[in-house]
């Protein structure tokens, strides 16, 4: 079994470039292929999840030529080439529901699969409302996850409820696709909409590509049928969850860290880590960057919401076990249906280093306790998250061990070179 040990730093470097946002790379990439003429998508990131969809992309008829970071995407308008055969997304979560919804508008059948993970993921209210308007889709399974059939009614319109409970990313694919339905879409959310700025990310990349959308407090949705995007170009900004690490390893360590291409104007949800890493000790300033300075101990949270930030609930509780004293994470279930349950394996992993934790139906209790903690083996679950948020760990606490550290490789394939490059040592085991 591959393994990585990460050895406790002395000194970080000051700045440091992150690659482009999958948010933003993934929602790009379906706006563009749905495009009139060819995008330029500048500083995309290149990683698994955004080599399959580039792949099923191309499959579907929609040429992408690459230079480095820049992606030359020729739209196709809505017209797409049959596959003939399942396109297999692996276990790209985006996707999966970002293109179930753009295929309702090819004309004709196809398939979609994944890995076996993904064949666990719920899809269920993604397909039903996309039924609700007029398409054919279907669980093939029954169980309302992947492999997902679609059939060749197109996307025609009208009324339809979406829950928002499970992930924001099904009401973000309908949002992107409606503007090709035969009519107008009202969508009515019924129910606590999760992760709000990733819808966020949705509307501003749909208004920079020329469709503008109404809304009421994020409750119900306007778009207007029949508008095509214009291909244009468009610069992806650094990714947001990618950089909580780096801020955290400052925090952590009591030093200093900018990053570089975040910009604080960004409606990336993760930027509200910062605010977070406020609460815990930190200072905050932006000039030429986002740069955190850690505090020579971090502080408790007490209680917190972090359903804004689910991809940073897992770096702030692994900073949690460095704080003397409670934090209590909540509204974070929806970290059940990710790569992997994240909320059981965080409480398993934090507990191999010593750390009192309670897994919580939504969340997780921890109790600091710093002077407790020890090295272990780190199970990462095939979870790309699990391997980043305990590799900051290491940086401050002796023997920690990453098994399977090449899961990164799906959003962040270069994380242990850059984590290198800001001064931690990592050496296989």
């Amino acid at each position: 079994m591959e393994c990585l040990e990460i050895l406790p730093a002395q000194r970080l470097v000051d700045t440091h470039t992150i690659p482009g946002s999958k948010s933003y790379t993934n929602r790009a990439l379906t706006i563009a292929a749905l495009a009139r003429s060819t995008s330029v998508l500048r500083g995309a990131l290149l990683s698994d999840d955004t080599h399959v969809a580039q792949e099923a992309l191309a499959r579907l008829g929609v040429p992408i030529e690459q230079q480095g970071t820049t992606l030359y995407v020729h739209g196709q308008q809505g017209h797409f080439t049959n596959p003939q055969q399942a396109l297999y997304l692996g276990n790209a979560g985006t996707a999966m529901r970002f293109f179930t919804a753009m295929l309702t508008l090819s004309g004709f059948s196809c398939t979609l699969t994944g890995n076996a993970r993904m064949h666990q993921r719920p899809i269920a209210d993604l397909l039903e409302t996309l039924n609700g308007l007029g398409a054919e889709t279907a669980s093939i399974q029954g169980n309302g996850c992947p492999p997902v059939y679609i059939g060749a009614h197109r996307l025609q319109g009208g009324t339809a409820t979406i829950s928002g409970a499970i992930s924001s990313q099904f009401l973000s694919a309908l949002l992107m696709v409606a503007p090709y339905a035969y009519e107008d879409v009202i969508l009515v959310v019924r129910d606590t909409l999760v992760s709000v700025p990733y819808v966020d990310i949705t509307l501003d990349i749909m208004a920079h590509f020329g469709v503008q959308v109404e809304h009421e407090a994020y409750r119900r949705f306007v778009i207007r049928g029949q508008q095509y995007y214009a291909g244009r170009e468009y610069t992806i900004e650094g990714d947001a969850s990618s950089a909580t690490y780096f801020w955290g390893l400052a925090a952590l360590l009591g030093q200093q860290i900018t990053i570089t291409n975040v910009p604080a104007t960004s409606v990336q949800g993760d930027l509200q880590f910062l605010r977070v890493l406020e609460r815990m000790g930190c200072t905050i300033t932006s000039h030429h960057g986002i740069t955190v300075s850690g505090p020579p101990q971090l502080h408790a949270l007490g209680e917190i919401d972090l359903n804004a930030l689910p991809d940073a609930a897992m770096t702030v509780a692994v900073l949690a076990a460095f704080c003397q004293g409670d934090t209590r994470i909540r509204n974070v279930a929806n970290l059940r249906v990710k790569e992997t349950d994240r909320l059981h394996a965080l409480t398993a992993e934090l507990g191999k280093l010593g750390v009192s934790v309670v897994e919580l139906a939504d969340g997780l209790h921890i109790h600091g306790n710093p002077a407790a903690l020890h090295g272990a083996a780190i199970t990462t679950y095939d979870d790309h998250r699990m391997a980043m948020c305990f590799a900051m760990a290491g940086a401050k606490l002796p023997g920690i061990r990453i098994q399977e550290p090449g899961c990164v490789s799906k959003t962040y394939p270069s994380f242990w070179e850059d984590l290198q490059g800001v001064g931690i040592q990592v050496r296989r085991v």
